[in-house]
């Protein structure tokens, strides 16, 4: 079982991931992972873990905007909106 610390460590490292700018190689896949990571946690609905499922091939594809257009997810952009 992880301490706090390293509990606080893996969080902050899940969060640069799913950040991972736009465009760069293998980008959508990273942003996944990360996205895998707050939905095994309970952070993420399934229907926002789709969306990155979705667009993990995708590396120039914004899953915020689709997450935006589909209605799905207001709780994760809010907390994806307060840690920018």
């Amino acid at each position: 079982m992880p301490n706090e610390a390293d509990a606080a460590r893996e969080d902050a490292e899940n969060w640069d991931l799913i950040r991972t700018p736009l465009g760069e190689p293998w980008s959508g896949r990273t942003r996944y992972a990360a996205a895998m990571y707050f939905y095994k946690k309970g952070d993420m609905n399934a229907e926002t873990l789709e969306v990155y499922r979705l667009s993990s091939r995708l590396d120039h594809q914004d899953p915020l905007s689709i997450i935006r257009d589909r209605g799905v997810g207001k709780a994760w952009l809010e907390r994806v909106g307060s840690r920018e």
